[in-house]
């Protein structure tokens, strides 16, 4: 049984590439947490696939501590789902102020909320 990566082609890189998939079409919602997407820009040699782009911005997330924490429980959530996602450029944003609180409630709360919408996604 292979083990889910994350390689640097399942990433976004470019602001070009960041920008088309906030133009797409927005997939899911939550109280974090906005998903959209577009198709992927065609690639010479590859056959597409789900590749992922994330906007945490300090205004919502003021600590660094808390902006890391965050894209590292999105990066692993799509991790995770990745081989089951449509191929398509997907941005994660945050989109709502961060409550004061532990950081780990606020994981376990992303995560599930991330999960959600990765599954309801990939069917």
């Amino acid at each position: 049984m292979s083990r889910p990566t994350l390689p640097p082609q399942a990433r976004l890189h470019r602001p070009s590439e960041f920008a088309s998939a906030l133009k797409g079409r927005r997939l899911a919602r939550g109280a974090l947490f906005v998903v959209t997407a577009a198709p992927p820009a065609p690639a010479e040699g590859e056959a597409p696939h789900a590749r992922l782009g994330m906007v945490i911005a300090k205004r919502y997330a003021a600590r660094a501590t808390t902006r890391n924490a965050l894209k590292r429980v999105v990066r692993e959530a799509f991790r995770h789902q990745r081989a089951r996602l449509p191929a398509r450029d997907y941005v994660v944003r945050l989109h709502s102020k961060v409550a004061p609180g532990s950081l780990t409630a606020l994981k376990q709360a992303a995560r599930a909320e991330v999960d959600a919408h990765f599954e309801r996604i990939a069917r």
